[in-house]
Order: structure tokens, then C-alpha cells, then sequence
């Protein structure tokens, strides 16, 4: 086996075969990379693509086997990560239905919703959208201003936007094809709200026609995804039946009697949001995903295009073969490496934990903080790397038969659906300050600083590679000034441990003397943000050097496995080298140690130069699946 199928393979991991099925099935006309800036056109081309996947049964994994599906967690996430690759408009749309939607209905109902939605939602014979996010509340769902208010007389609910900022806002589908809402809105009994709950709320006849009371429009035009029909709704006292409530966690009796297994309003809130993770997770891998078609085409770009005369020769000098270039691109190689690692880690403990019976609630809260983190860790890679892949291939980058400016175009939203990156971030640091204690869940940032002000203790590490590896490789750690030091392992990784824990150490004792200091709870919150968002990031970046290890050691080939290291020291490198402000600053580097960095970043670029093709076949993208035109020249 060639290097690169081994890279692959490794990259690929656990998750090998689901992946290379996808390349296989994926392998035909309907699915290649296109330009349809056309909306009615791009979005009649979605939905076929759509149906001819439902036709196949490419959605079953997403739904357990008593609902009509296979139960295959991992496959249904790896499935969509591969669409990415294929068209972004058409992941977003298929994330949607059998993601959001098809996820809402599965998780949060019971039943009589299985039975009557599930396996049409599935046959793409019920087109629905995730009624979430209004005009004015994102981020905050338990805001949410849409009403769902019983009428005991009609035993019915009544669902109404009560002001412009409750419109449902940036909806997938609701602009053209979906015809049923996943509407979240304040379930109201007598006048009391029992918070936020989920409701089947039809919104289109056969049709295609508004249904009484429901105004849809078009959000039109966007940066990217020309492909998804994004729109908005408003309803007008719209009624629906009693049954319509998704009541897994939450029900109203004929008499209007609310119940729930969960007495505490947070912690069912977040009980409810907490079962749709899958789809935090699916939009970060798909980010990385549409990366590395991106890091494909620029290095497979690089090493074809010349400029400039060599001395002593008539031709011209392969960009590729600029330390320069090698600076922008490999950096970015060996992130996506990184990144894939962690992402298997998250796919399989989401797989462990949606098919369990009995899923632990303590891991199911690490899951939504891991998920959290990468999800803004992979979103944000995308953005930086696809801008800089663009740039790399100087005009030819800017054309859009070249693909790049495209993928740049229909990932940029990512950094903000499923969440913003910054609130995601927060999320991160709020679970680490606070040791995942039950108390925080639905926590203000006001109240969650307060409580952390007197209840945090030793924050205990969760590694998340095998912890044998680890330690042993901790314990080879090299503290001294030699430039070689740069490269073991023990010391990039206590250096990441050590920036991990002083940072969550002293926002810790930042907020105890800011809580102290200041009179309004937010401002002594607000004091400290940017310190306590510097710690998620830093622990973010520990983890997915954990898994990058942990990733390695799963490689059968030595040779390979000799590659894998040099791109990971590059990886650590290249991080250290990124926030060297800080590591200087708390005397973790000196000033020639922190110049033994840049030495160091640029010597294994030396070393990886001529593995630069196979790096990037190792990323998994399928030659059909690049669809850019300068690569045929």
C-alpha cells in the first residue's frame, strides 16, 4: 500500500469503510462539484439530489431501527461529511431534513410522531424545516418570543409570533419546499410559560400555498449555498392539535396539565437541545471536510504552477518549492490532520452515547462541550484556510470554475449556525470552570461566574487519546533552551498543558476578584471574557493534539507513521508559534528559544516538501470530487 492510502486510511480512522463507501457511491454525474448561482436552479438541483439519495436509503442511519432506519450513528454523520465535499448546498439541505427536522422528531417526540412522520420524512415524501432561530434571539433559545398557548375549550395549541423579532429567521426550506416547521416556541398554560418546547406546525398545502394564519418569505440571495431555500416565518394565532407537542420531555393532558419527568425548566431545556448534538458535530466535520478539498486543490495547484527562473536554469521554480508557500499551506495540512483526528474522537463518542441504552448524563455533558469546541475549531480552520488556499492560487484561485471561491462563499456561515463561535467557545470554558456540575445548566453568564467564583477547585485534565501513550510521552519532556527539544513530543505537549492550566487557573481567580471588585454581576463577567475565551481555545487545541497522537499510533506503517510526526510537530509548532506573545510573556519561551520556534516551523516544512502530493491524497478527496478546472492543464 502506498503512502498515501496509508495516510488515508489512518485519517480516516474507525470510520475507514463508512468514508470510502461514500466515495464510491458518490461517484457519479448527479454529484459533482457545480456553479449554480441561479437560485430556482441551484435549488431544483439540491432536491433531486436529495431524491436520488433517499432512493438509495442514504438517510437510514440517521434513525434508529424501530423508526424505519439502520441506527448507524457514525455512518449518518461521515455520510454527510462526505456530501460536503460534493456540493455544501446540498449538505446543508439534507442536514435540514434528516438532520434537524427528522432529528427533532426522533429525539424530542414519542410514538404517535414516529409512527406518522419518521419514514416520510425519511422517503422525502414530508419536506420539513427546524423552526429554531428568530430575528432577535440566536444564540439565546430559552429567549425565544414565539408563543404556543393552550385552549383548553379546543384542547388545541395556538402558535403566534407576538412581535417583528419573534419571526423564525434564516429557516432551511421554509422558503420554497419545506411544507412542516420543527417550531420552537414558550409552551404557555393559563398565562405561565413551562419554557421552551418543540411543535409539528404545518405551514404549506400540496400546493406550495401558505396554509391560513402562516406567512412565509424568501431570505433570497446569501453569500453561499445558493442551493438552500432559507426563509422566514410568522404566524398569526395559528392552531394546531394538542398531539402536535414533540412531548419526550414535556406533555399537556386533554385537562391542560403540564408534566415532566424533569422538574427543573434549565435542565430540561437543555435535556431537549442536548439530544440534537449530532448536528453541531455534522456541521464542524463538513467544514473540515470542504477544508480539505480546499488544501487539495491549492497544493495539487502548487505543484503544477511556476514562476520565476532558477539560477543556473532555464526553468522556472515550482511555487510549491518557495518556503514561503510551504509556510502557507503546510501549517494549514497538518491543522486539517489534527482537526480529522479530534473529529473521530467526538464521532465516536457521539455513536457510544446515541446508541446506548443507558447513556451516562456525565458524558453526554463532556459530548456537547467537546462538540462544542470543535465545531467553532473546525469552522474557524475552514474560513482561515480556504481564504488563504484562494490566495495561494493568485488569479486562478478567484475563478470560480477553480471551485475555491465557492467553498469559501458556502462555509462562511458555518462559524455562525449551530452556534456562534464565540457563545460556543464561552460554552467550553463555562464547563471546564465549573467541573461539569449539574447546578450550571441554563446558567447566565452572570450566574454561572458567581457560581464558579466559589466552587472551582483543581481542574482535572480528560485526556482523550490512550492516557498510557500520553503519559509515557509526557514524561520524555525536554525542559531546557537546546533548539532539538523543539521536537519531542513531552515538550510540545507540557507546553500546551502548561498554557491550559495557568489560563483556567487564573481566570479562575480572576473571576473570584472581579466578583469582589465589581458591583454589577456583568460587568465583573464581561471583565474577564477575553481571558476565559483564551483558555476554551487553549484547551481546544491540547485536545486535538491528544488526538493527533492518539491518531499516530493507530498507523500500521512505519514510514508513514515517520510522516505523521513531523506533521504533527509541525501542527504544535505552528500553534506555539501563533500565540508566542503569551508564552513569552509568562516566560515559557525565552526570546532565542521563541526564534528556535520559527526554525524549527520551517525545517519540517523543509522536511514535508516532498511529501507535499501525498499529504494532501491523504486527506481522502476523490479526484472527481476536486472540480477544478486549472488542475486539468
Amino acid at each position: 500500500m502506498a503512502i498515501a492510502d496509508h495516510l488515508r486510511k489512518t485519517l480516516d480512522g474507525p470510520w475507514h469503510e463508512l468514508r470510502e463507501k461514500s466515495r464510491v457511491d458518490l461517484n457519479r454525474p448527479e454529484f459533482l462539484p457545480h456553479y449554480t448561482p441561479d437560485l430556482a436552479e441551484a435549488r431544483a438541483k439540491a432536491l433531486s439530489q436529495m431524491q436520488l439519495l433517499a432512493a438509495e436509503g442514504y438517510a437510514g442511519s440517521a434513525f434508529s431501527v424501530e423508526h424505519g432506519g439502520t441506527g448507524n450513528v457514525a455512518g449518518a454523520v461521515t455520510s454527510v461529511e462526505m456530501l460536503a465535499m460534493s456540493d455544501l448546498s446540498l449538505m446543508v439541505k439534507a442536514g435540514v431534513q434528516w438532520g434537524l427536522f427528522g432529528g427533532a422528531i426522533e429525539n424530542l417526540g414519542t410514538k404517535r410522531h414516529h409512527d406518522l412522520y419518521v419514514k416520510p420524512l425519511i422517503d422525502l415524501d414530508l419536506l420539513g424545516c427546524f423552526a429554531m432561530t428568530e430575528t432577535g434571539h440566536g444564540s439565546d433559545v430559552q429567549e425565544l418570543e414565539t408563543t404556543a398557548t393552550y385552549d383548553h375549550e379546543t384542547r388545541e395549541f395556538v402558535v403566534h409570533s407576538p412581535t417583528p423579532s419573534a419571526r423564525k429567521d434564516y429557516i432551511g426550506g421554509a422558503a420554497q419546499h419545506a411544507r412542516v416547521a420543527a417550531v420552537f416556541a414558550q409552551l404557555v398554560i393559563d398565562g405561565e410559560s413551562k419554557g421552551v418546547h418543540c411543535f409539528v406546525v404545518p405551514i404549506r398545502d400540496e400546493d406550495g400555498n401558505d396554509l391560513p394564519g402562516v406567512t412565509t418569505s424568501d431570505c433570497g440571495y446569501k453569500g453561499g449555498l445558493p442551493g438552500v431555500d432559507n426563509g422566514r416565518i410568522m404566524f398569526d394565532q395559528v392552531r394546531i392539535p394538542r398531539e402536535n407537542l414533540l412531548n419526550k420531555y414535556g406533555d399537556v393532558s386533554e385537562h391542560g396539565n403540564y408534566s415532566s419527568a424533569i422538574d427543573n425548566t434549565n435542565r430540561r431545556f437543555f435535556t431537549m437541545v442536548g439530544t440534537l448534538v449530532r448536528g453541531r458535530v455534522t456541521v464542524g466535520g463538513s467544514a473540515a471536510a470542504a477544508t480539505k478539498v480546499a488544501l487539495t486543490i491549492a497544493t495539487r495547484y502548487a505543484l503544477q504552477r511556476r514562476q520565476f527562473n532558477a539560477p543556473k536554469s532555464d526553468e522556472e521554480v515550482l511555487i510549491m518549492d518557495y518556503l514561503a508557500h510551504q509556510r502557507r499551506l503546510f501549517p494549514l495540512i497538518a491543522q486539517s490532520y489534527a482537526l480529522g483526528f479530534a473529529q473521530n474522537e467526538l464521532i465516536g463518542k457521539l455513536h457510544k452515547i446515541q446508541t446506548s441504552d443507558d447513556a451516562d448524563p456525565h458524558e453526554q455533558r463532556e459530548l456537547e462541550g467537546r462538540a462544542a469546541g470543535l465545531k467553532a475549531a473546525n469552522t474557524e480552520h475552514a474560513t482561515r484556510a480556504i481564504q488563504e488556499c484562494r490566495k495561494a492560487c493568485g488569479g486562478a484561485g478567484y475563478l470560480t470554475e477553480n471551485r475555491l471561491v465557492a467553498l469559501k462563499a458556502d462555509t462562511d456561515v458555518f462559524t455562525t449556525f449551530e452556534g456562534d463561535n464565540v457563545v460556543l467557545t464561552q460554552l467550553v470554558a463555562k464547563e471546564l470552570l465549573t467541573g461539569y456540575a449539574d447546578e450550571i445548566h441554563g446558567m447566565s453568564p452572570v450566574e454561572w461566574m458567581k457560581f464558579a467564583t466559589v466552587t472551582v477547585g483543581d481542574l482535572v485534565k480528560k485526556r482523550t487519546a490512550a492516557i498510557q501513550i500520553l503519559q509515557t510521552i509526557i514524561d520524555t519532556r525536554q525542559d531546557n533552551e537546546e533548539e532539538g527539544s523543539l521536537f519531542n513530543r513531552g515538550t510540545q505537549l507540557g507546553m500546551f498543558e502548561d498554557r491550559e492550566e495557568y489560563l483556567l487557573s487564573t481566570a479562575a481567580r480572576r473571576l473570584q476578584g472581579a466578583s469582589k471588585r465589581e458591583d454589577d454581576p456583568f460587568d465583573a463577567f464581561n471583565f474577564v471574557q477575553d481571558h476565559v475565551l483564551h483558555a476554551a481555545r487553549a484547551h481546544i487545541d491540547r485536545v486535538v493534539l491528544e488526538a493527533f497522537i492518539g491518531g499516530i499510533d493507530t498507523c500500521a506503517d512505519p514510514e508513514t507513521k515517520e510522516l505523521l510526526n513531523d506533521l504533527c510537530d509541525l501542527y504544535a509548532l505552528s500553534i506555539i508559534d501563533e500565540d508566542k506573545a503569551w508564552f513569552m510573556e509568562h516566560r515559557y519561551l525565552s526570546v532565542e528559544r521563541a526564534k528556535a520556534v520559527t526554525r524549527a516551523i520551517n525545517d519540517r516544512c523543509r522536511v514535508l516538501r516532498p511529501h507535499a502530493r501525498e499529504l494532501v491524497d491523504g486527506l481522502g478527496v476523490p479526484e472527481y470530487l476536486l472540480g477544478a478546472a486549472m488542475l486539468e492543464d
